[in-house]
């Protein structure tokens, strides 16, 4: 859903922006205690850092792999290893929370964090970010049906007036001068028929 992808995207910003903010005391000494548990139990709510889940386990994966194939002999040990110092930085999941709170308390009041963090986790808010994608898919149909059908009526309905300009604009085509017929009839606007005899 883009609702949630724009709020977990707009938390990956801040949270980015939280190290240069944290980066002064002044700030940190700012934020009320309060406030940061507000803003934590905003981030928890909207799944803000969710996005982030698998940073770890893909760079256990990523690092595991290169090894092994620059020690194949070692793979037992390398897999052992790797598994077990990533398990141990998992406890550094926490920092990157602190951070988001942070970044969200900077831009958020507390009262504001406080209704967040009480919408998304009501009824309502768990079905937003649940179902939200599903509707959001249905949207971008719905949309995209309603975008073709304005802009063909748009082209049919532009296109006619223009045609109909075109034909107002467009100089009378002379009448076609009258001719008699072969049998020597009289020509259908009842001129007399010519005269074909020699003098």
């Amino acid at each position: 859903m883009i609702l949630p992808k724009r709020v977990r995207r707009f938390s990956t910003l801040l949270a980015a922006s939280a190290v240069l903010a944290l980066s002064s005391p002044v700030f940190a000494q700012d934020i009320s205690e309060s406030h940061l548990k507000a803003a934590r139990a905003a981030v928890a709510a909207i799944h803000a850092t969710d996005s982030f889940d698998n940073i770890l386990p893909q760079a256990a994966g990523a690092l595991e792999s290169q090894l092994i194939q620059k020690n194949p002999d070692m793979q037992e040990l390398i897999g052992k290893t790797v598994t077990e110092k990533a398990l141990g930085m998992a406890s550094r999941r926490a920092d990157l929370e602190k951070e988001a709170a942070m970044a969200y308390a900077k831009v958020f009041s507390e009262k504001d964090l406080n209704d967040i963090a009480a919408f998304y986790s009501s009824e309502a808010g768990k079905k937003l970010l649940d179902s939200g994608p599903a509707v959001t898919r249905d949207l971008v149909k719905a949309a995209d049906i309603w975008q073709n059908g304005v802009a063909r009526d748009l082209a049919q309905q532009v296109g006619e007036t223009l045609a109909a300009a075109a034909k107002a604009k467009a100089p009378a085509a002379p009448a076609p001068a009258a001719t008699a017929p072969a049998d020597g009839s009289a020509p259908a606007d009842n001129s007399a028929p010519a005269d074909d005899s020699q003098n």
